[in-house]
């Protein structure tokens, strides 16, 4: 009876939720605007905001003339100063946390969560499950188990500011009446070792009635394949129940076939968007691809063409500027004190009414060793058109360039850790290639041009990428490894893995 009642109050609260969500569609970048000067008012007498001069901002432009835009080195002389107690100087007061993230030239990251953007996490992941829910018009998976798959919640503390990973942050702020549902226990999650930790997981759930699973798509595949070992069945096999998985974290699509193998029976699927400095989109219609950028939570958003980033000339964009289909440098300006501040990811726009995005690739992962430029989306989009004429199963990849060959014309050298090889791995390579040269311009010109030969395809071993992130240590929560690179560091430690 208590469950039945659950699902029927989910359901109204959803349908409500929903039709409010309708009105921040309208008018979206005059209220970005008037979002903008809200942040820069309130932050006026920080010290970031004396410095640049925040009392004389009266527009965008004004903004885009004063506040210049910065990655976290460029805010990071402001970061240590409140991370040595010091109040008012990128927001108001002291941020409630820090998410601590791993970086590469900037070592540890410890991103600012103010006590007015901590609340916007939590509303992120909940309207995503609300649209779902009006969507389907069904909320079996509220009367069952639900597991987030996540870092530690142990949070230490730096000058009173309380400092975890993000995810083991919103473990603290999950409702009571999830609470009770929710798996892993508390003592599990403490588990660093993510290895004995999964281990742990799959003991605590393998015999629950699970539901609702949530987790980045390598770290779901790595939980499920110690499932179907364990147990001898797909996932659907093991939880007959299960309804919904929420991913996020990297684009889902290269994963998909790998996935419904495990599951072995229909799983919904919701993709979100969520980051230490905001949660920025979730799929609000799951029969659709695109994500539903949130442009009423907090942050403030700008845009660069991406072949204009790092340029001193670069065009700074807003949503009433941006055209679809083209590749945009992310630029946020948050209620966390974030200004200007550039993430790192680059998006695409499929819909402007209301504003859908597709994460299409890093602003630092792509080759360009020849001066082709390649994204994450142009690669993950040939994969999927290879993989539709050669049929294979992919578990991972990573591309890398090959300046110095022993013999012969440089070359993109593209690892691979295949579940099912293709039957004829020349064509394979052939279409892959081609593929390729179709989504990417220049590419095609260093191929025809004789710059560049056909791209080579390196097979791994079985888990290599799981080997090669246990080696580096960066095994379990939101640790990715990057598909594409400039160099040959991750390339050269792969090699040892190759079939």
């Amino acid at each position: 009876m208590l469950n039945f009642l659950k699902k029927n109050i989910a359901l109204i609260w959803a349908k409500k939720h929903v039709q409010k969500a309708q009105n921040f569609k309208q008018n979206t970048p005059e209220n970005q605007e008037n979002l903008l000067i809200s942040l820069v008012n309130t932050a006026k007498k920080t010290l970031f905001g004396r410095e640049h001069d925040f009392e004389n901002i009266h527009s965008v432009k004004d903004f885009q003339k004063k506040v210049p835009i910065v990655d976290y080195e460029g805010l990071k002389p402001y970061i240590e100063r409140v991370k040595k107690g010091q109040a008012n100087i990128l927001w108001t007061g002291i941020p409630q946390y820090f998410a601590k993230t791993s970086g590469t030239t900037s070592g540890s990251k410890y991103i600012p969560i103010s006590k007015e953007g901590m609340p916007y996490q939590i509303a992120g992941a909940q309207s995503a499950l609300f649209h779902y829910i009006a969507k389907k018009n069904n909320a079996d998976f509220v009367q069952g188990k639900m597991i987030f798959l996540q870092g530690s919640p142990e949070l230490k503390e730096i000058y009173g500011i309380q400092t975890g990973r993000l995810s083991g942050i919103v473990a603290h702020h999950i409702p009571d009446y999830l609470q009770k549902n929710r798996l892993p226990s508390w003592k599990t999650n403490m588990i660093e070792d993510w290895e004995t930790k999964v281990d742990k997981i799959v003991e605590e759930t393998e015999k629950e009635n699970m539901t609702l699973i949530s987790g980045i798509p390598p770290w779901l595949i790595m939980y499920f394949e110690k499932l179907t070992k364990r147990n001898g069945k797909k996932i659907k096999e093991i939880f007959p129940n299960l309804q919904l998985i929420v991913t996020g974290g990297v684009n889902y699509d290269p994963y998909r076939d790998k996935m419904e193998e495990l599951l072995g029976g229909n799983v919904d699927i919701i993709q979100t968007f969520p980051a230490s400095e905001g949660f920025f989109a979730f799929q609000d219609d799951y029969t659709q691809e695109g994500l539903l950028l949130l442009t009423h939570h907090g942050i403030f958003y700008e845009f660069i063409p991406l072949e204009e980033y790092g340029s001193p000339d670069a065009r700074r964009l807003t949503l009433k500027d941006i055209e679809l289909n083209k590749d945009y440098a992310l630029i946020l300006t948050t209620n966390s004190g974030l200004w200007a501040y550039s993430i790192g990811d680059v998006v695409r726009f499929i819909n402007k009414n209301p504003y859908k995005i597709l994460v299409s690739g890093r602003t630092k992962h792509f080759t360009s060793a020849f001066g082709e430029h390649v994204i994450a989306f142009e690669v993950e989009e040939s994969i999927k058109a290879t993989l539709k004429n050669h049929p294979a199963q992919i578990a991972e990849f990573h591309l890398a360039p090959q300046v110095n060959p022993e013999e012969g014309l440089p070359y993109h050298e593209w690892f691979i850790e295949f579940e099912k090889q293709p039957e004829d791995m020349e064509a394979f390579r052939t279409d892959l290639d081609n593929q390729l040269r179709k989504r990417n311009t220049y590419y095609d010109d260093l191929i025809s041009g004789n710059i560049l030969q056909k791209l080579h395809i390196t097979p791994l071993r079985k888990n290599a990428f799981h080997e090669y992130a246990k080696s580096e240590g960066k095994l379990g929560g939101q640790n990715k490894i990057p598909r594409l690179a400039n160099d040959r560091k991750i390339a050269d430690s792969l090699k040892i893995h190759k079939l």
